[in-house]
């Protein structure tokens, strides 16, 4: 799958948060992820807790509707204790 997101979006990401969203990209390999839908007003989000390294991550995004779409990030933080302890009970 390829991403997208605002470059803007992303350094402001990355200064809040101190999470890029080339981290989040890779968190996505992730075979464990936990995805939920974010239904939001300017459109479906997900919610997904996922791990890259040892960094676990807390991701806001959009699917692609079709297989020529981007998916589009949204935010990247680490994940909370809460978020961890769901992703690892499955």
């Amino acid at each position: 799958m390829r991403w997208t997101w605002d470059p803007v979006k992303a350094a402001a990401n990355r200064r809040k948060h101190g999470v890029s969203f080339e981290l989040a990209v890779m968190a996505f390999d992730d075979p464990l992820q936990l995805s939920l839908p974010d239904p939001h007003a300017d459109g479906d989000r997900w919610r997904t807790v996922a791990c890259a390294g040892p960094a676990c991550l807390f991701i806001v995004h959009t699917l692609p509707e079709g297989e020529d779409e981007e998916g589009r990030i949204v935010s990247a933080r680490r994940a909370t204790a809460r978020e961890r302890k769901a992703y690892e009970e499955g």
